[in-house]
C-alpha cells in the first residue's frame, strides 16, 4: 500500500494518559498506523481513518489534553472518530500539527475504488486500489499496465 504521510508523533495512551512517541503512517486506503520505528515493520496499533473522523481540533482548540513535557501546545492533534474513539497526537511544530490535519481529512473524505481485474492471458487475480485522480497505490503498480 502506498504511503500518504509519514513521521513522528507522540501518541497519548488511552488508559494511563501517558506519551509516547510513535512513528505514524497514513496510507492510501484511509488507514493510520503507528510504530516502534520508521521501518513500519512492527505495528503497534491501527486506525481506520476513511470515513471514520468526525473532526479534528489542533493546538488550542485542544482543551482537554496537556502536551509531552517540553512539548508546545501548538503541536497538539486531537482526532475524534465516529465510533466514539479519540486519539491524542502531538507533532513537533504547528505547521506539523496543520499537516497531519490536512492529511487525515482528505483520507477520511477520499473515496477509494478497489478493482479486482482477471490478467487475460495468466488468468490471475489482481487486486487494485484506485485514490485521488485515478492513480494506482505503489503497490499496485502492476495495474497500470493492464
Amino acid at each position: 500500500m502506498a504511503l500518504v504521510r509519514g513521521g513522528w508523533l507522540w501518541r497519548q495512551s488511552s488508559i494511563l494518559r501517558r506519551w509516547k512517541r510513535n512513528w505514524f503512517a497514513l496510507w492510501l486506503d484511509g488507514t493510520l498506523g503507528y510504530y516502534h520505528d520508521e521501518t513500519a515493520q512492527d505495528e503497534e496499533d491501527r486506525v481506520l481513518i476513511h470515513f471514520n473522523v468526525r473532526d479534528i481540533k489542533i493546538g488550542p482548540e485542544c482543551h482537554d489534553v496537556q502536551p509531552p513535557e517540553g512539548r508546545s501546545r501548538d503541536g497538539l492533534l486531537t482526532v475524534n472518530l465516529r465510533e466514539g474513539g479519540r486519539l491524542h497526537l502531538c507533532a513537533e511544530t504547528k505547521d506539523d500539527a496543520l499537516a497531519w490535519k490536512t492529511a487525515l481529512l482528505e483520507a477520511n473524505s477520499t473515496p477509494m475504488i478497489r478493482l479486482k481485474l482477471i490478467h487475460p492471458h495468466n488468468k490471475y487475480l489482481l487486486s487494485c486500489y484506485y485514490g485521488p485522480g485515478g492513480v494506482p497505490s505503489a503497490r499496485d503498480q502492476r495495474c497500470a499496465s493492464t
